[in-house]
């Protein structure tokens, strides 16, 4: 993205990733925070510093790899300066706090430093291997995809509006989208836009949320008047598609293990005009309540995130060896817990936003080794590299006895 040569707005880029990688802070917050915090940016304005803070992010090894030495606090323009030196169109501003960037000896580095395919991509040692190891040799090709930009991908609420309707009255608006013909419910901007200013997402009509993310609530084969739970609701983005899908009719008990996560669910549903879902704590003797109760139930299980690596790429630099053993047995637990309130002749569907199959396939294999009661009905993985979209995995089980 071309510079935009004024101070402030670097001082907003180096602010938001001194807290991202020195406070431990979530990249999107911290980004709506310093923009929420400069009202009188422009659009231009913001998105040179949003586009600017998810570029390092993402790079952030890269960088590391033309500057010799790794990120430290008082290293965070020398960090970012070396970022535009790579694009030999770019000019850096003459202020003195780049005045350690020395663009023959950045290029000169960058060309040795990136033999090494961990650094070229930008990847920790450790994640870059074990994704080897997971996937063998389609890894590079879905590094390769999760280092591009995410696409902003939109869900037609359907209980309040229907997508020919919705594209038109953003079109009037200026906000130009097209039609994701594999998705039933899908648009994409064409460019990326502020939509949640708009009417139309004011008053419902459509959620932010991804085209992969948006099969996994279709896979479940919800009907209207079914008793369905959501048992790792989250803020609700799968529970207000499988309202949708269910027209309001019957109902949802979505779950989760913290209250100010349902709360938002409760307000987004509120705005969507969802009217069949109820919240709930998770909690033992609440599972054990609902016991061979449920026509469907949805596990969407805290996973490593890596098929979402483009939307979250500090995640990268967060996750560690150790919890993906930690993660793994907490899936394999969430599974044989869970499953028990799915009454016979019900069905399941265990979903992660990872690609690796040790969280995906073989953790259901495991399952159904240790459960004979159930069987799997088919599953899908959707892969970067092949949708363009996050990566997904999801697998449809049917409980027999």
């Amino acid at each position: 993205m071309k510079i935009l040569p004024y101070k402030n707005l670097f001082i907003g880029i180096t602010d938001t990733l001194s807290a991202i990688f020195f406070e431990g802070k979530y990249a999107d917050k911290e980004v709506e925070r310093t923009l929420k915090s400069n009202k009188q940016w422009g659009a231009r304005d913001r998105a040179f510093i949003a586009e600017t803070v998810y570029d390092l992010v993402r790079w952030k090894r890269l960088v590391e790899g033309v500057m010799s030495r790794p990120l430290a606090p008082d290293s965070i323009w020398e960090f970012v300066g070396s970022w535009f030196v790579l694009d030999p169109d770019e000019k850096l501003p003459a202020w003195p706090e780049f005045k350690k960037v020395n663009a023959r000896d950045i290029l000169k580095r960058h060309h040795e430093s990136s033999k090494n395919i961990a650094v070229a991509e930008s990847y920790p040692d450790w994640l870059f291997e074990l994704g080897e190891k997971e996937l063998g040799e389609q890894w590079i090709e879905e590094v390769q995809a999760m280092n591009a930009q995410a696409p902003t991908v939109l869900r037609v609420n359907t209980l309040k509006t229907d997508r020919k309707t919705l594209q038109k009255l953003l079109k009037d608006k200026q906000i130009k989208t097209k039609v994701l013909s594999k998705y039933q419910d899908a648009l994409e901007l064409e460019v990326k836009s502020n939509v949640f200013r708009t009417e139309e997402f004011k008053n419902g009509f459509f959620e932010i949320q991804d085209a992969g993310s948006q099969m996994i609530a279709p896979f479940l084969r919800v009907k209207p008047g079914m008793r369905v739970v959501d048992a790792c609701a989250g803020a609700g983005g799968k529970t207000l598609h499988l309202a949708a899908l269910m027209e309001n009719k019957g109902q949802i008990i979505a779950m989760d293990l913290y209250d100010w996560k349902l709360k938002e669910l409760k307000r987004r549903a509120s705005r969507n005009d969802v009217q069949n879902v109820q919240t709930k704590l998770i909690e033992q003797k609440t599972i054990k309540r609902m016991e061979n109760s449920i026509d469907r139930l949805l596990i969407d299980a805290p996973c490593s995130g890596i098929g979402v690596l483009r939307r979250n790429p500090d995640a990268k630099w967060k996750l560690q060896p150790e919890f993906f053993d930690r993660i793994k047995i907490e899936q394999q637990a969430i599974l044989s817990d869970y499953s028990k309130m799915l009454k016979v002749g019900g069905l399941m569907v265990y979903a992660t936003c990872s690609i690796f199959p040790s969280e995906n396939n073989l953790q259901v294999e495991k399952f159904l080794a240790d459960h004979p009661d159930y069987k799997l009905i088919t599953d899908k993985a959707y892969l970067p590299s092949e949708s363009g979209y996050d990566g997904f995995y999801m697998a449809l089980i049917e409980r027999m006895a």
